[in-house]
């Protein structure tokens, strides 16, 4: 398979953020990484690999180098997408639909849900004999759908309408008699129902990855923002071969789309704690380790809006981008991508000398974007960075659409990151080694 084709299979396996670090932990399990578990001692060897989980939705992955850290090299994406929460099985209203209780999570393109076959995904806390565990649940089945009000009854919808997430989307699951979800989920993990101790279950399209396009050209899926993202920079991880000094790092977080502000979020004690614990294992000294932190690097993906061929005018005039034009590197005056003029230097200089190809992202200066991880997780770990990602149409939206090459260019100028030997000589210039 290829690049696109292992993206598809690697989302089609990851309809919520827990499928997604249990997908990338297995791929890091068959490349021969150690699982460490944060509340146990860690052991860690030189030119070896590992990773570990929070909260089963944020996964974080290291490879040391074969001598003295003197600077790491680390990507960040996101597992987390737009979509609805469950609340309840059981939602108010005619008794002669079933309906869930469900609350939106990020910011989403309403429409985009509505009148499409939708399933359910996330994890139950089951009872067990010794105490509780989670179990991951996605039933792979077309369930429920969110039924728009036909034309008839709303004779102006095509003029615009501001969907209420308490009236117009709330999910019909069912008609009355029909099993519960509850049930459903038990009779999937084999438990009692009362064995259901809690659950954070999400809505998912069931629309798998395909191809579009007379050559193939375009790829459309769910949840491309940013599981293109988060497996593309896994990919050229993976590539990478354990360097002399810079250690690697693979960051996936969960809840970018809902401010990072959580334990296993990009604002969270995560990434600093594991750089800690890294440091006293190998018995770095303060000044190693501020020295190493200077000397670093980091490549924040997550994706940017493509020019729309039916509204080109949203896009800045002066930094289009396009499907398959290569890796995005975005720019904003405002801050809100961590890109400088140094970074990007630095990356388009290992792009350029790997074939890769890059093109550059801002938003209209009359319509500022949305800030990204970097921006946020330079609050927790300041070294420098650099936002990149792909370009995709429909961000943000139930199904989005990307270009069939981009995929493979993101890993390889991840994979370029990774092996290329460079180093900080003063402010504000880099060697290559």
């Amino acid at each position: 398979m290829n690049t696109l084709q292992r993206l598809m299979d690697f989302i089609a396996r990851s309809p919520s953020p827990y499928h997604a670090v249990h997908t990338a932990a297995a791929l890091l399990d068959e490349a021969g990484f150690t699982r460490l578990e944060e509340y146990a001692s860690w052991a860690l060897e030189p030119g070896k690999g590992y990773y570990t989980t929070r909260n089963q939705s944020s996964l974080i992955a290291f490879r040391l180098p074969l001598e003295t850290v003197t600077g790491w090299r680390m990507t960040a994406a996101h597992s987390d997408s737009p979509t609805f929460y469950i609340k309840s099985d059981v939602l108010e209203g005619d008794k002669r639909y079933l309906r869930l209780s469900a609350e939106d999570y990020g910011g989403m393109n309403r429409a985009s849900w509505m009148d499409r076959p939708l399933t359910v995904a996330g994890r139950a806390i089951v009872k067990t004999r010794d105490g509780v565990e989670s179990r991951l649940v996605y039933l792979d089945r077309d369930l429920l759908t969110i039924p728009s009000l036909a034309i008839h009854q709303q004779r102006d919808v095509n003029k615009g309408h501001d969907y209420n997430a308490q009236k117009d989307m709330q999910p019909l699951y069912g008609l009355a008699g029909s099993p519960s979800l509850t049930q459903l989920v038990a009779q999937t993990l084999g438990v009692s129902e009362e064995d259901i101790l809690s659950t954070d279950l999400t809505l998912c399209p069931r629309q798998q990855p395909v191809v579009l396009g007379p050559a193939g050209e375009l790829f459309q899926a769910p949840r491309i923002d940013d599981l293109g993202c988060a497996y593309a920079t896994l990919e050229g991880f993976l590539a990478a071969a354990p360097q002399k000094n810079a250690g690697q790092v693979y960051c996936l977080f969960d809840n970018e789309e809902v401010g990072s502000g959580t334990r296993q979020g990009a604002l969270s004690s995560f990434l600093p704690d594991v750089l800690a614990r890294i440091a006293h294992v190998l018995a770095l000294d303060p000044q190693q380790v501020r020295q190493a932190l200077a000397g670093s690097m980091l490549l924040s993906a997550d994706n940017g809006h493509a020019v729309h061929p039916n509204f080109t005018e949203k896009a800045d005039p002066a930094n289009k981008v396009y499907p398959n034009g290569g890796v995005v590197v975005k720019l904003s005056a405002s801050q809100k991508y961590t890109t400088t003029g140094l970074t990007a230097g630095l990356f388009r200089a290992i792009c350029q000398k790997s074939g890769v190809p890059v093109q550059v992202f801002a938003n209209r200066a009359d319509e500022p974007g949305g800030s990204t991880l970097g921006n946020l997780l330079s609050h927790a770990v300041s070294i420098p960075m650099v936002d990149i990602g792909m370009a995709q149409l429909a961000m943000h939206s139930a199904v989005e659409t990307g270009g069939s090459q981009d995929p493979e260019y993101l890993s390889q100028a991840c994979a370029a990151f990774f092996q290329t030997a460079f180093s900080l000589t003063a402010d504000g210039a880099y060697q290559f080694i």
